[in-house]
């Protein structure tokens, strides 16, 4: 069983190795484990997320539960206490947890030692050297930093349609543009504050900017190629802070900013190749639950530090009730 556990969304899938079969399921996410109520509030959302699939799939009994959560790698001692408490709740042997970030870098590498640039609305680059050390660079969120994120991205396109507005700033599409997706420009900080994640609201203008910079608008284009190199930056720096187990290190990079196209990703790829650094870009393997799945079964991988198991020494609990069907008029 693996389980992809973020801040929104939780999804689980649940393995057949025997006919490589898989059920999914899907639910709301928890606010990470850091948070002050964040173990319970992640054993709430995986029980929802695998009790179906164990109810659905005639009463499977998996081996092992792995979970890539938010927040575990700074919170190992949560980490610890949400594995304990899925062996109280599920029927398998072991109950393991790590930090969602980790999962997607076993998913998008195949388990091998590496580097993965994370970039959406935030960003994070995660770099898993072949020694097992682990390096976290920039994530720190809009306020602090997520440089050259989608919220980045956007904010910055927002605040040049208002400086042209004000006529403190250069003419850009960027203006008819804001205008076209959030309505009176007067009224902008309260559109972008109103659904209580200004972060998100920001980053659903980064197309935009994209499609600007991509049709020759000089203000968009700037603001998209800095974003190309802080992305840079933070991939680099992680890439310098590990080792890899032969000639060059594998950058994978995932994400929905990834498909801003050209724009983006022609600066970002000619700063990553022209580094001097022994990276090479390769293309994303798999995805977090992938990742999750590898961890679950393969001990060998260089991720192995960064995960908390635990094994049962306890009866196994019931396995979940299965539905009863409706009755037939």
């Amino acid at each position: 069983m693996a389980v992809d556990l973020g801040k929104t969304g939780c999804r689980a899938v649940l393995w057949n190795s025997a006919d490589s079969s898989r059920a999914v399921s899907s639910v709301a996410g928890a606010p990470g484990l850091a948070a002050p109520d964040g173990v319970a509030a992640a054993r709430a959302a995986v029980r929802a997320a695998v009790e179906p699939l164990l109810r659905d799939r005639g009463g499977a009994r998996p081996e092992a539960v792995l979970v890539g959560a938010a927040g575990a790698a700074s919170a190992p001692s949560a980490s610890r206490s949400l594995a304990d408490a899925l062996l109280d709740d599920l029927p398998v042997e072991e109950a393991a947890v790590t930090s969602d970030a980790v999962t997607a870098h076993a998913g998008a590498l195949g388990g091998r030692a590496g580097v993965v640039l994370a970039i959406g609305t935030g960003s994070v680059a995660v770099g898993i050297g072949a020694d097992g050390a682990y390096a976290r660079v920039d994530g720190w969120g809009p306020l602090l930093g997520d440089d050259g994120s989608g919220a980045r991205i956007g904010t910055a396109g927002l605040r040049a349609a208002l400086r042209a507005h004000d006529g403190r700033g250069p003419a850009t599409v960027l203006l008819d543009a804001a205008a076209g997706l959030f309505g009176d420009l007067e009224r902008l900080p309260a559109a972008v504050g109103r659904d209580g994640n200004p972060a998100r609201t920001a980053a659903s203008f980064a197309p935009e900017v994209a499609r600007a910079a991509e049709a020759g608008d000089a203000v968009a284009a700037v603001i998209v190629r800095d974003a190309a190199a802080d992305l840079a930056e933070t991939a680099l720096a992680a890439a310098g802070r590990i080792t890899g187990d032969g000639d060059s290190l594998p950058l994978a990079v995932t994400g929905g900013l990834t498909g801003l196209g050209p724009a983006l990703m022609a600066p970002l790829t000619a700063a990553l190749t022209g580094s001097g650094l022994p990276v090479r870009l390769t293309s994303p393997l798999g995805d977090p639950l992938d990742g999750a799945r590898l961890l679950a079964v393969d001990r060998s991988t260089p991720h192995t530090s960064l995960v908390v198991r635990v094994r049962r020494t306890s009866p196994l609990p019931p396995l979940p009730t299965p539905a009863t069907p409706p009755a037939s008029a």
